[in-house]
């Protein structure tokens, strides 16, 4: 018997799992800056500066404000607008408007995203087998509505159900946002759920504490993945190789 007759429900992370960013986050910064007639950022400081401005934010206002109602452009506006300071860029207000409305929509959009060629695939063999299929994301509610469309995911036809932190207010590593899950899937019992995706902090070990079993993918050969292993977890190359361990008859349930 294999491993997929045993699970009623799969839940996946989104990007680094199903999708992945297009070229650099400076490629986006300068487009914009040059469009409003500014010169090109450097890229590794717009980079750096991104991540001190969006671990600030996050900090601060978790799963983009929701719980404050901050509005997701606000949200947005301010994270964009201190990753430029903690970069070293200031720019008035009518020229750093131009350029956060690009960025804005540039990001709300599938432009910057690249889907993986086995995700489609993947997920819809799933469905046509009777498994319910669920994203978990810490996203906001654009993921949803905007760009995984745009990227031919679609609910409904590839997936059920989906938690993005930005509409629950809750995100991972808290497994509350996994649990939450579970109550989508239509309150499925834990030991009959996988999560895929590709974080050991964020993915696996949250899903493994509330009972679901977990898997990670190491699409990009990251040299975290032996840490992953030695933690105990099942990883694989991709979701080819995953729907050959779903459905392999050699595996036993402890090998989950």
């Amino acid at each position: 018997m294999s491993i997929l007759t045993k699970l009623r429900c799969i839940t996946l992370d989104v990007t680094g799992t199903l999708i992945a960013y297009k070229g650099e986050l400076g490629d986006y910064y300068c487009m914009a800056a040059k469009a409003a007639g500014q010169q090109c950022p450097d890229y590794k400081r717009v980079h750096e500066g991104f991540k001190l401005a969006y671990t600030e934010m996050a900090k601060k206002h978790p799963c983009f404000g929701f719980h404050e109602k901050i509005p997701n452009i606000v949200w947005w506006k301010t994270c964009v607008r201190d990753s430029f300071v903690q970069a070293g860029y200031e720019y008035d207000e009518e020229t750093f408007e131009k350029i956060f409305r690009r960025i804005y929509a540039t990001f709300g959009s599938s432009a910057p995203y690249s889907i993986f060629p086995d995700a489609v695939p993947f997920l819809r063999w799933l469905r046509e087998r009777g498994v319910t299929v669920g994203l978990v994301s810490n996203a906001e509610y654009r993921y949803q509505d905007v760009i995984l469309p745009a990227l031919g995911l679609n609910q409904g036809s590839e997936w059920d159900f989906g938690v993005f932190s930005g509409l629950e207010g809750v995100e991972k590593p808290d497994p509350r946002i996994y649990e939450i899950a579970l109550k989508k899937a239509g309150n499925v019992a834990p030991e009959e759920v996988l999560h895929i995706g590709d974080s050991l902090r964020t993915d696996y070990l949250p899903a493994r504490s509330v009972g679901m079993h977990g898997l990670l993918l190491d699409r990009f050969k990251t040299a975290d993945a032996v840490n992953w292993r030695k933690a105990g977890a099942t990883v694989l190359p991709d979701l080819t190789a995953t729907k050959e361990w779903l459905t392999s008859e050699e595996l036993k349930c402890t090998d989950m």
